[in-house]
C-alpha cells in the first residue's frame, strides 16, 4: 500500500487542488514509491474520456467541450511547490475539443518551466486524431519528452484491445 510522509503530502496537495493523477485513477501499487522518488503522472483535462476503450477503467462520457480554465495554473502551482523532479503530463482523450487539449498541455509545460526550470516534464499525449497542428503546439512548448502510447496496429485493435 502506498504510504509515507511524501506520499501523504502529495496526495493531500492533489486533493485540495482538485487535480487527478493516473497513479490514483489506476490504483497503481507503485504510487508511493514513485512519488517518494520524485515522479508523478498528472492527468490533465479532467477525468472523463470521450472514448470508451474496453481495456481502460477511466470514466467515459461527453464533457461537451467543458474544461477547467484554471487547471494549468493549479497544476503548475502545486508541482512547483512540490518535491517532484520528473512530471509526466497525460490526459484523457478529449475529442470534444478542437485541438484535443493540446493548448492545455502547452500552457502547463510553459508554466512549469517558468516556475521550475530544472523540473523535467514529459508529455504523454493523445493521438489528437492525427492533427499535426496540435502536436506542434505541444512540441513548441518545450517539454523534455514528447511521448504517445502506441497500443497496437489498428487492424488488430478489435481482437487484441477492444
Amino acid at each position: 500500500m502506498p504510504s509515507g510522509p511524501v506520499y501523504a503530502d502529495l496526495r493531500s496537495r492533489l486533493k485540495v487542488s482538485a487535480l487527478h493523477t493516473v497513479c490514483q485513477e489506476a490504483l497503481c501499487p507503485n504510487m508511493g514509491e514513485c512519488w517518494a522518488q520524485g515522479t508523478a503522472t498528472i492527468m490533465l483535462l479532467g477525468e472523463v474520456c470521450t472514448r470508451g476503450c474496453r481495456f481502460c477503467n477511466v470514466k467515459t462520457g461527453n464533457p461537451r467541450g467543458v474544461g477547467d480554465l484554471e487547471e494549468s495554473a493549479r497544476v503548475a502551482d502545486e508541482i512547483i511547490q512540490s518535491h517532484l523532479k520528473y512530471v509526466v503530463l497525460t490526459c484523457v482523450d478529449r475529442d470534444d475539443l478542437p485541438d484535443g487539449g493540446a493548448f492545455v498541455f502547452a500552457d502547463t509545460v510553459r508554466r512549469l518551466k517558468a516556475g521550475r526550470p530544472e523540473l523535467r516534464v514529459e508529455t504523454l499525449i493523445s493521438d489528437y486524431r492525427g492533427s499535426l497542428e496540435s502536436l506542434q503546439t505541444v512540441v513548441e512548448s518545450g517539454p523534455a519528452v514528447v511521448a504517445h502510447n502506441v497500443e497496437c496496429a489498428r487492424r488488430l485493435t478489435p481482437e487484441v484491445r477492444d
